[in-house]
């Protein structure tokens, strides 16, 4: 405030009084009731005014007829204003819509009425292309793709860390470095069956190879076998559930796969506890005398009581006579060798001492 007395004001271009006070705002002056917003005419709250043209305004009206409004807060943005997708935006408030991640500084990419970053918009690009994004530059991986600590790369972004080659899809990771083939098979390192990674714990060596513990597994419900007995068929590796299941005999009596010994009779196989007399039920052991009669066993003692003509019957269809009645699969005795049933036929032909260990 000053008293001037030449001085006029920039509003009304009245003089001053001589007493009277008056507004010096940028060495134009003004009445104290010539000093208000050129909108609504009141006094500017605090001093504070916004010019704009050469005219003044309060912080409200200035915000109502110039200051644009953000299209996420809806807010008025004051100061730095991102201008993008036909609207304007706080530079905090302009985000990826994917993962929310500042765009004001980064650049954006639009993609389906959306701003994206670049990363996003990469990832969303190979998702639907069915391909990997690299997590070093972020971009596509058009090609092969190299995995490092479980994440996918171009593979020209590493080095062999033993004799600095740049790497290719084969590359091998090995207690946190990268190695080209040459340099990781020098190194003797087992490599998995069933991963293709290097095994630097404990090894399994089957089927001709050797896998982590973990990959280990049944061919059927791909469970590891984790130490326990794995029965192999065809280059395959099942555990005992699944082999039997998928190939082990199937009992006559109960239709149950067998899974422990096995009787083989009559050109079948039966549970040991099955194996029994088809009439009276007798359980039959590798050494009780029985005969086929209609594809099934019956005991000595069941025969002996059938009907005089039946029996002439099956001897004449046999074409031979009760007292030629032996034990056998087909007439053949069993003799239990190492838990399986043997022919006689076939234990004759085994070794003297063999035979004499197997009678004490």
């Amino acid at each position: 405030m000053s008293n001037l007395a030449n001085a006029m004001c920039t509003r009304c271009r009245g003089g001053f009084g001589p007493y009277e006070k008056m507004v010096n705002s940028n060495g134009e002056l003004y009445h104290e009731k010539c000093f208000v917003c050129a909108q609504c005419f009141q006094p500017f709250p605090d001093g504070l005014f916004y010019e704009f043209e050469g005219r003044k305004y309060c912080e409200h009206d200035f915000h109502m007829l110039y200051a644009p409004c953000c299209g996420q807060c809806g807010e008025f943005v004051i100061g730095r204003v991102i201008k993008a997708m036909n609207n304007n935006w706080h530079p905090d408030c302009f985000t990826c819509h994917t993962c929310h991640a500042p765009l004001a500084d980064t650049g954006f990419v639009k993609n389906a009425g959306r701003a994206l970053c670049r990363p996003c918009n990469a990832r969303e690009r190979a998702s639907g292309l069915g391909k990997y994004i690299c997590q070093k530059c972020h971009q596509m991986i058009e090609d092969k793709h190299l995995i490092f600590k479980s994440e996918p790369y171009h593979p020209y972004h590493f080095n062999c860390h033993h004799c600095g080659k740049e790497l290719t899809e084969v590359a091998r990771e090995l207690r946190g470095e990268l190695y080209c083939l040459p340099c990781h098979d020098k190194m003797g390192i087992p490599i998995c069956g069933a991963c293709r990674r290097p095994i630097e714990t404990r090894v399994v060596n089957a089927l001709g190879k050797q896998w982590h513990v973990e990959h280990f597994v049944c061919a059927k419900c791909e469970k590891p076998f984790l130490g326990h007995r794995h029965y192999e068929r065809k280059g395959l590796a099942y555990c005992e559930t699944h082999y039997n299941q998928l190939f082990g005999d199937v009992c006559y009596c109960c239709n149950k796969v067998i899974t422990g010994d096995v009787v083989s009779a009559l050109n079948k196989s039966w549970c040991v506890a099955c194996f029994a007399c088809s009439i009276c039920d007798q359980k039959l052991t590798l050494n009780t005398k029985f005969l086929e009669f209609d594809m099934k066993p019956v005991c000595k003692a069941c025969f002996v009581k059938f009907p005089m003509e039946l029996k002439k019957r099956y001897n004449s269809s046999t074409k031979q006579s009760s007292s030629s009645f032996v034990p056998a699969v087909h007439r053949s005795r069993f003799i239990e060798v190492d838990m399986r049933p043997v022919c006689k036929k076939c234990y004759e032909k085994l070794p003297t001492e063999l035979k004499k260990r197997l009678k004490t």
